[in-house]
């Protein structure tokens, strides 16, 4: 093989690699908003979509020319920790309200290409008037008029629809307001990852709080595992076939969504598979496939992706106050740690350095500090908090703090 083409198969093994992680930062991709990775994903979308599929039982869709990518990433769990955020300043995440108006918004949009904001409006008070369970669409009310402005903002900013004329949020001090919108009913239905639609599981509204994990999994059920998914629980697996795809691809769906993959945290089974020469063989080629390196030891395994592509969140870093100190009370947290004992050490932190972390300084400050860094340590695998004790996890180890000394004022920092 010539020189030049060992450089387009490297050139072309890279982009593979990179369109991979940029998928898995961000499911949807749209041409509009990132052209460079939307022509990338374009490209390359046949090997990329090969190696969802095969590791991680994941559908990639590429519309070309709809312009945008989708990555339909199934999960049978709930995870709080990144919800959809209101686009103003504040970043606030979605309450109960928005998360129902964003649903019943793009419900009324499948069956208009073309439509107006108070058109819109008017369709949704008369469908949450005429639905016993919904609470009615006020548009008089200025706090519902908002809450309608950040589901819509939501749904442009996923591209499901385009302001033509106007703008959105314009409406909320007019209900008068005009704005024209361009509907992507295709991309609308796309949006939801489940297999299994919620309208098929005929459950009575007044169960649905009580059987929320009953639910959750069986709109998460993919039918090409027959019971296999549900081995663990003591169901035998269909066959063979369908017990080791189900393994692979639940193994590796861990890998590539979670900061950290704890061998605790894995059945048996999965283990098993893991540490088996296929697993083994598995591990490596997936990470160079996907550009990754594989972090081993003896407690668990994880994905680093060097480039920092494949992650919309990073740890340690320093842009982030709630961050800066989780890492700090990281290094204090031993085998038997209390909260309390944060606090204490949170405190003493907002006392050393009295111009940090200005937003943590009122009457709660040291309170809530030591509650977003839990959320930071949590979120990234590294702590298991109950009962008010602070436990660390092995990954935990990975972590060691330095002081560095300010160039302008000669003290430390955190």
């Amino acid at each position: 093989m010539s020189n030049l083409s060992n450089q387009l198969v490297i050139a072309e093994r890279d982009e593979v690699a990179r369109g991979i992680r940029i998928m898995l930062a961000s499911p949807l991709v749209h041409e509009r908003g990132a052209p460079e990775s939307f022509d990338l994903i374009r490209r390359r979308r046949e090997p990329i979509r090969k190696w969802f599929d095969y590791y991680c039982g994941w559908t990639l869709v590429v519309e070309p020319r709809q312009g945008y990518a989708r990555l339909a990433k199934v999960r049978p769990m709930a995870d709080a920790s990144r919800p959809p955020r209101r686009h103003r300043s504040g970043r606030a995440p979605f309450d109960r309200r928005r998360y129902v108006l964003l649903c019943v918004a793009a419900a009324e949009l499948l069956s208009v290409p073309v439509t107006t904001i108070g058109l819109l409006a008017d369709r949704m008070t008369r469908a949450t008037t005429t639905d016993p369970v919904l609470v009615d669409f006020d548009t008089s009310a200025r706090g519902e008029r908002m809450a309608f402005v950040d589901a819509l903002r939501m749904l442009e900013h996923l591209g499901a629809i385009e302001v033509l004329d106007g703008a959105t949020e314009s409406f909320v001090d007019s209900t008068e307001a005009k704005v024209l919108y361009r509907v992507d009913a295709t991309l609308l239905m796309r949006l939801l990852a489940a297999p299994t639609g919620v309208s098929q599981l005929a459950i009575p509204v007044d169960e649905v709080p009580a059987r929320f994990e009953e639910l959750l999994s069986a709109v998460s059920r993919e039918r090409r595992y027959g019971a296999a998914a549900e081995h663990a629980s003591g169901t035998p697996p269909v066959s063979e076939v369908q017990r080791n795809l189900w393994l692979r691809h639940s193994i590796f769906r861990r890998l590539v969504d979670d900061p950290v993959v704890h061998l605790d945290d894995l059945t048996e089974d999965e283990r098993a598979y893991l540490n088996s020469p296929t697993g083994r063989r598995l591990l490596r080629r997936a990470a160079d496939e996907g550009g990754f390196l594989v972090e081993e030891r003896a407690e668990g395994v994880l994905f680093v992706d060097q480039d920092g592509i494949a992650t919309d969140s990073r740890f340690p870093d320093d842009g982030n106050n709630a961050k800066v100190a989780a890492l700090l009370l990281l290094d204090g947290i031993g085998p038997v740690t209390t909260t309390e004992q944060l606090r204490v050490s949170a405190a003493a932190l907002l006392a050393r350095f009295p111009s940090w972390a200005k937003g943590y300084r009122g009457d709660n400050g040291t309170h809530a500090l030591v509650t977003d860094a839990l959320e930071v340590l949590r979120g990234f695998g590294l702590v298991r908090v109950t009962d008010g004790r602070v436990h660390p996890l092995p990954a935990a180890a990975r972590y060691a703090v330095g002081t560095t000394r300010s160039s302008d004022s000669g003290e430390d920092t955190p």
